[in-house]
């Protein structure tokens, strides 16, 4: 779907979007079907009187440890009370089935269900469990001695083998008061790990859509997997730790997700393959902790779609920018997304230790006051990443280089980074910014607009020149122009003159659409994330 042209309309699209996917998954499946012919309806109520209850209508169970012990199956339903609030824990166990998946979900008038983890290590467990839907809930976990491991949501298969569909849709989850960890059980809003040394397991179908999570400490949404060790990886994770062979959760959509406040990452996946994250909002990112962290990233994954996602926010330099493909990320895609202020940058390339990362593919972004650099490569390997195709404004934030690169040894390090058909606009009044750090041999430029840059970039290896086929004259992107709002994505796109104009040359499979849904021109593309007329 491509953007709209306005940013206001852009703004409205995206703060619907919980709700517009609510009512979609709503009208598709709802939480709590009226009748559970395939099963049994249960009831929860936490501030219901008269004792514990059958989990009947008429005498609900009055407590999260009473709803977990009960062993669901195929078609059952467990409603919780609007309005209540439950302390504790709620680890349901059993499995539903494809055609009648176990539910659990609010039923009444009134607020959201509160669980409230009271310190505990999570909230909501779902362990070894398959065919399962969680719609509607308010998660936190606040209680207790703050800085211990703990989550909001956690699905967990150990040893298990490969589960199947699970949804998680409509849950507000906030003020989980974990600790700075980056383990396979947490610290996050949401947790999804696989576990054991001895049955290969994964999650297949599992779909993240329409929740709401925020105030979090440490990470958004984190997925870690024992089951992830292959040549890529090489020792960037302790192959002790992480033995089993790489076997990844597949059929993963994360969608329409707004993230704010969070302490580290947004979101990392790591061992998936075909996953998709698009149409999400982060807001806040790299707040509260001491490591390093990114907005959206990947490790050790294939395949991995990242489009039309909104990020901002990154809250220091130690990482700090939107996009990461970390170690063993294969064949990794960001499309259509809007970066802007965030003081790391916009896109990290980051294998070591004896991990590559290949074919990343970097186009039609907007990238709009991204600080510290815009580009950042680790010491690993890096083969045939591609950037091509962007928009990068800084007019307040300048970034102090436009590709930092941490090789020891750049003349001996294998960094094969192309650089194309981008604008690059810069406020032209600086100095001592837009650097390049240790440059690689396989560091090439081309067909880029280089306009308000000092120094340019470093002339190409193989003997083509300094940006050849490029130029250094005004883009006229509409953003940059007296009066226009640079915080409106719609004004990225250029006036009559522009420099960028059919200035790029064509790449192979360069994607259907620009950022904004003009097609890509078989002959004579322009340079940066818009290829329709001028748009003045």
């Amino acid at each position: 779907m491509p953007h709209r042209s306005s940013g206001t309309r852009l703004a409205a699209v995206l703060a619907g979007a919980v709700g517009v996917a609510l009512a979609a998954t709503a009208s598709a499946s709802p939480a709590l079907a009226d009748g559970a012919p395939h099963g049994q309806r249960y009831y929860l109520d936490c501030s219901a009187d008269g004792g514990p209850g059958d989990g009947s209508h008429a005498h609900p169970w009055t407590s999260l440890a009473q709803a977990g012990a009960h062993r669901y199956r195929p078609g059952d339903q467990l409603g919780i009370a609007r309005g209540a609030t439950c302390t504790g824990t709620l680890a349901p166990t059993g499995a539903g089935s494809a055609a009648a998946p176990i539910r659990i979900g609010a039923y009444g008038t009134g607020a959201l269900p509160h669980l409230e983890g009271g310190g505990g290590h999570d909230t909501l467990l779902l362990r070894n469990m398959e065919y399962v839907e969680v719609r509607d809930l308010e998660i936190t976990n606040s209680g207790g001695t703050p800085g211990t491991e703990r989550n909001g949501v956690r699905l967990e298969l150990a040893d298990y083998g490969i589960g199947h569909h699970y949804l998680l849709s409509g849950l507000d989850v906030h003020a989980v008061r974990g600790g700075d960890f980056k383990t396979l059980t947490g610290s996050s809003g949401i947790q999804i790990d696989v576990a054991g040394t001895t049955t290969a397991s994964a999650f297949d179908d599992l779909r993240i859509t329409g929740n709401r999570i925020r105030d979090v400490d440490r990470e958004g949404v984190y997925f870690k997997s024992t089951f992830s060790r292959r040549d890529l990886v090489g020792d960037q994770q302790d192959p002790q730790t992480y033995p089993g062979p790489w076997t990844p959760s597949t059929r993963v959509r994360i969608d329409h997700n707004t993230l704010t406040s969070i302490a580290g990452d947004a979101m990392k996946l790591d061992t998936t393959s075909g996953a998709v994250v698009e149409h999400n909002r982060v807001d806040g990112f790299q707040l509260r902790s001491q490591v390093a962290n990114a907005g959206i990233w990947t490790f050790n994954t294939d395949d991995t779609l990242i489009q039309y996602n909104e990020v901002s926010g990154g809250g220091n330099s130690l990482d700090g920018m939107s996009f990461d493909a970390d170690g063993a990320s294969n064949h990794t895609v960001f499309q259509y997304n809007y970066s802007h202020d965030n003081k790391g940058g916009f896109l990290l390339n980051c294998p070591y230790s004896g991990a590559k990362t290949v074919d990343v593919i970097a186009r039609y972004n907007i990238s709009h006051n991204d600080g510290a650099r815009l580009l950042q490569n680790c010491w690993g390997p890096i083969l045939n990443a591609r950037i091509y195709n962007n928009t990068f404004l800084n007019k307040e934030a300048v970034p102090t280089y436009l590709v930092q690169d941490d090789a020891g040894s750049p003349a001996t390090t294998q960094h094969e980074l192309t650089v194309r058909n981008n604008i690059f606009a810069g406020p032209g009044d600086t100095t001592d910014t837009y650097r390049f750090k240790n440059p690689t041999p396989d560091l090439h430029f081309d067909h880029n607009v280089l306009y308000g840059i000092p120094g340019g970039v470093p002339a190409n290896s193989d003997g083509s020149g300094t940006n050849p086929g490029g130029s250094t004259a005004d883009p006229r992107l509409i953003a940059a122009l007296a009066g226009a709002d640079a915080a409106d994505p719609g004004s990225y796109r250029v006036a009559r003159g522009s420099s960028a104009l059919d200035l790029g040359v064509p790449v192979p499979d360069a994607g259907r659409h620009d950022y904004f849904g003009f097609p890509i021109p078989k002959r004579d593309p322009a340079a940066g994330a818009y290829q329709g007329p001028p748009a003045r």
